[in-house]
């Protein structure tokens, strides 16, 4: 029978296909779509454009660290209120959020551990705990882990990624740390021991102002956003426009204010060539 001869019809429902969420990550620089597993199989760096996007801090060690060799120290340090904090959310609420959220007690990991056979004292910021801003024990765990380097004449890594800065929800007691560890790191200096400050994106604010300005070799990724104000903030104080670029690791490294820009992919071999050459020299 010819179709349009039929009394009736059957209707069929065609059901929409979703995508689930979370499978595809948005590069933050050229925009690109990249299924996730498919970027972290290429350590988090986008394949269009270079971009390094932001790892954990458990990423990261794994990254660095021969497999196995980490030791963590003091983890079981953890922030006072000592403002009492109000605001849409309490700071102990912000606390509790970024615990569950993260799986980590603070803003840092700290411990010991071996790049390339050779023993090194190790320190990570990162960002997803209240953008890796740096409270009272940020500032103790990096300061006790100078400490330590310094008692053990180890080498000190320090690989910053915070846009935080010092943490206002301690006031005062924030703003101490950028002293403390400065002051622990100008002892470990003085024992003729080495410093690497590696920044990631982004190393902003009191920490890009503390510990992690003060390296002896400063390396960075490609294409961090590194500075003290961000670039919004400084075009509204100054009623100028920057430069293209501006803050990014490309601009400081044309300007003389870091040492050299490392591909994660090479930054591990990187490290343990410096710490190599210092330990002979």
């Amino acid at each position: 029978m010819a179709l349009f001869g039929k009394d009736k019809y059957t209707l069929v429902k065609v059901r929409k296909k979703t995508i689930p969420d979370g499978l595809w990550v948005k590069c933050p620089d050229c925009q690109s779509p990249h299924y996730k597993k498919t970027l972290k199989d290429n350590q988090n760096v986008c394949q269009k454009c270079n971009f390094h996007l932001q790892l954990t801090s458990d990423e990261r060690i794994e990254l660095l660290l021969d497999k196995g060799s980490f030791k963590e120290h003091d983890p079981d340090l953890v922030s006072a209120d000592p403002l009492k904090f109000q605001g849409p959310k309490t700071y102990q609420e912000k606390l509790k959020s970024d615990r569950k959220k993260t799986k980590l007690k603070d803003a840092a990991i700290t411990g010991v551990g071996v790049i390339n056979g050779v023993n090194v004292a190790i320190g990570i910021t990162d960002s997803r705990f209240i953008m890796g801003s740096m409270g009272s024990v940020v500032g103790e765990r990096i300061t006790r882990i100078t400490e330590h380097a310094t008692k053990n004449k180890l080498p000190l890594i320090i690989i910053s990624g915070s846009g935080g800065g010092a943490r206002m929800y301690e006031g005062m007691f924030s703003l101490m740390q950028m002293a403390k560890t400065c002051a622990a790191l100008a002892k470990h200096s003085e024992a003729k021991l080495l410093h690497i400050s590696v920044l990631t994106n982004p190393t902003m604010a009191g920490i890009m102002a503390s510990f992690a300005g003060v390296g002896d070799v400063i390396m960075a990724e490609p294409k961090a956003l590194i500075g003290f104000a961000g670039p919004r903030v400084i075009e509204q104080t100054i009623r100028q426009k920057l430069p293209a670029g501006f803050q990014r690791s490309e601009f400081l490294i044309e300007h003389g204010l870091i040492d050299m820009i490392v591909d994660r992919k090479d930054l591990k071999e990187t490290i343990s060539k410096v710490v190599n050459y210092t330990r002979n020299s």
